[in-house]
C-alpha cells in the first residue's frame, strides 16, 4: 500500500483506511472505558450488600454474647476488632474513589474517564511515592498487618490470612518485561481513571469477602461448639398447653431444654412435685427431649418441680437444673346472680366499684369508664355527673390475648332525704318535746334505708309558732330570734319547721317534708 507511485484517488483510499482503523481503534476503547464501569457498578452493589450482611452478622454475635457469653464472647470480641478494622480501610478507600469521581463533571460517563495525570500526579512524582501515595500503602499496611494479628495464628483461619497476607501485602512487583515496580506504579500509574477506580472497589469487595467469611466461621463454629452435648450451657423450660388449671384437672406440662432436639435425651431424671419424688411410668415419661409429665395439677395455689436432669459424657455425670413452678385456679362452684334492675349507680357522690373477671388475676383486667377511677386492685370508684345510664368496659388478658366485656349502670338521683330533730325522726303525729329541748336541739336530715353512709347538712330552715309571724333561720340550730318566738308558744302547741334545705357536696339534694313538734311544756 506504501510502496511505488501512488495516484491521488489511491491516496485518498488510502487515507481513509487509515482514519477508518483510527475511529476502530477508538472505538474499542471506549467500549472498553464502559466495560470498566460497569464493572466498577457491579462491585459497587455487591459491596453494600456485603455491608449490611456483614453488619448484622456482628450485631448477631454481640446479641449471643450478652445471652451466652461464656459460647460468644471471645467470637464476638474477634469480630468487633477485625470490623473495626475491615470499617477504617473501607472507608478510607471509598473517600478517595469519591475523590477521583469529583475530578469529572459527570461520573456515569465512563467514557470520558479515559485520564491518568490526576492519579499519577497524586501517587508519585520523579519515580517517588508522593505523601498520599504514601498514605495509601499505609492504609494498606495498617490492614493488612492489623488482619494478621488477629487472625494470623488460629489455623483455622489459615487460608484467609494467606489470601490477606498476599493481597495486601504491597511489595514491589516484577513486571512481564522484568521490570521491577513499586506498588501503586504496577497497579495504577498509566490507567486510565475508570480503571483505578474500578481497582480500588475490587480492593473494597476483598476486604467484605474476607470479612464476611470470617464471620459465617465464627458463628458456625459456636454453633457446632454448643451442639456437643456440653450440658451446662442448657436452661429448662416448662411447656404448658396454657397458663392455668383448675383444680384436680390432669396437669400436662413437659420440662424441654432450651436448644435441644429429640436425640437430646436425659440419661436419668431425677424431679419432685412439692417435694414428692416422681417416679417414671407412673408420674412421667420420656419422649424424645421431653420429660412430659402425668401427674395431678394439685390443690389451688402454686406447685414446685424441683430436681436434675443427668446426662451422661465421658463417664461423667452432668446435671441440669430444673426449678419450675406453675399455678392452679379454682374450678367455678357457684353462680353469680344479680337482679337486672339493682345496676344503679347514684349521681354526684362516690359509688364503689368491684371489678374482676373470673380466672384472670387482678393485675391483668382494666376498667374505664366517665367518671370512673381505680382505688386499688379490683376497687374501684363511680362518681357519675350527667345521663341516665353509664357503661363500664372491662378488658381481661390471659398469655397475651384480651378479652372484653361491659356492664350498663343506670345513673339515678339521690332519694329525698328525712327531717330530724334531736336525730328523731317524725313518725305517726308530731314528735313529743319540751320547749328548752327544742332550743337546743340540731335540725338534721338523713337518708332513711339508704346503703350509702352519706348525712346532709342542713343550711337552712322555717320555724313557725301558731298565731306568730314565722322565722327563717340560717344554719341548723334556733339562732336567738327563733328561741325568742319559740318562748312565746304554749304547752301543747304544735311547732312546725319546714322550707329546710340541706346540702350534700357536689350534689343538688331535693327539698323535704316539715317536720312537726309539740311541746309538752
Amino acid at each position: 500500500m506504501a510502496g511505488g507511485k501512488q495516484t491521488p484517488r489511491q491516496k485518498m483510499i488510502n487515507l481513509m483506511y487509515l482514519v477508518f482503523i483510527a475511529m476502530m481503534a477508538l472505538n474499542m476503547s471506549k467500549e472498553v472505558l464502559t466495560a470498566f464501569g460497569l464493572i466498577n457498578e457491579s462491585l459497587a452493589d455487591a459491596n453494600e450488600s456485603f455491608v449490611e450482611k456483614n453488619n448484622a452478622a456482628v450485631a448477631g454475635l454481640k446479641q449471643k454474647a450478652k445471652d451466652s457469653p461464656e459460647q460468644f464472647e471471645e467470637a464476638k470480641n474477634l469480630a468487633t476488632s477485625v470490623a473495626s478494622l475491615t470499617e477504617n480501610y473501607y472507608q478510607y478507600l471509598g473517600s478517595l474513589k469519591a475523590e477521583l469521581k469529583g475530578t469529572v463533571d459527570d461520573p456515569m460517563d465512563y467514557e470520558s474517564m479515559d485520564k491518568t495525570a490526576y492519579l499519577d500526579e497524586k501517587m508519585m512524582s520523579s519515580g517517588n511515592l508522593t505523601k498520599d501515595g504514601q498514605k495509601f500503602m499505609a492504609e494498606m499496611e495498617a490492614y493488612h498487618d492489623g488482619m494478621l494479628q488477629l487472625i494470623g495464628d488460629n489455623p483455622k483461619y489459615q487460608q484467609i490470612s494467606s489470601a490477606i497476607s498476599k493481597k495486601f501485602n504491597g511489595e514491589d512487583i516484577v513486571d512481564g518485561d522484568n521490570v521491577k515496580k513499586k506498588y501503586i506504579e504496577y497497579h495504577f500509574i498509566g490507567y486510565p481513571l475508570v480503571s483505578s477506580i474500578t481497582k480500588i472497589s475490587a480492593l473494597q469487595n476483598d476486604i467484605m469477602v474476607y470479612e464476611n467469611e470470617l464471620l459465617s466461621m465464627m458463628l458456625a463454629g459456636e454453633l457446632a461448639s454448643i451442639a456437643e452435648v456440653n450440658t451446662t450451657n442448657y436452661s429448662t423450660i416448662l411447656e404448658t398447653s396454657k397458663s392455668a388449671y383448675f383444680s384436680g384437672e390432669e396437669f400436662d406440662g413437659a420440662i424441654v431444654l432450651g436448644r435441644t432436639d429429640e436425640s437430646t435425651v436425659p440419661n436419668d431424671v431425677r424431679l419432685t412435685l412439692d417435694g414428692r419424688k416422681l417416679e417414671k411410668g407412673r408420674d412421667f415419661e420420656l419422649d424424645g427431649g421431653k420429660v412430659v409429665l402425668k401427674v395431678s395439677s394439685g390443690n389451688v395455689g402454686t406447685h414446685k418441680i424441683e430436681g436434675n436432669l443427668i446426662f451422661k459424657q465421658d463417664g461423667k455425670e452432668t446435671e441440669v437444673p430444673v426449678d419450675k413452678t406453675y399455678s392452679v385456679i379454682p374450678k367455678p362452684n357457684q353462680a353469680i346472680v344479680s337482679a337486672d334492675k339493682m345496676n344503679v349507680v347514684y349521681r354526684g357522690i362516690e359509688n364503689p366499684i368491684t371489678v374482676s373477671m373470673p380466672g384472670v388475676p387482678g393485675n391483668k383486667v382494666n376498667a374505664s369508664a366517665p367518671g370512673l377511677r381505680r382505688v386499688s386492685g379490683s376497687q374501684y370508684m363511680m362518681v357519675p355527673k350527667t345521663g341516665t345510664e353509664v357503661k363500664i368496659s372491662v378488658v381481661g388478658e390471659i398469655d397475651g390475648k384480651k378479652f372484653p366485656s361491659s356492664a350498663t349502670f343506670r345513673i339515678k338521683s339521690l332519694p329525698r332525704p328525712t327531717p330530724t330533730v334531736r336525730g328523731q325522726v317524725q313518725e305517726g303525729g308530731a314528735i313529743q318535746m319540751p320547749k328548752n329541748a327544742l332550743k337546743v336541739s340540731p335540725i338534721g336530715a338523713t337518708f332513711e334505708n339508704f346503703d350509702f353512709d352519706i348525712t346532709p347538712t342542713v343550711k337552712r330552715f322555717t320555724l313557725s309558732v301558731p298565731g306568730q309571724p314565722s322565722v327563717v333561720v340560717n344554719g341548723s340550730r334556733l339562732d336567738q330570734k327563733a328561741q325568742g318566738l319559740l318562748d312565746l308558744a304554749r304547752a301543747g302547741d304544735i311547732v312546725q319547721i319546714f322550707d329546710i334545705k340541706a346540702d350534700v357536696p357536689g350534689v343538688n339534694v331535693k327539698n323535704m317534708p316539715a317536720i312537726l313538734v309539740q311541746l309538752t311544756n
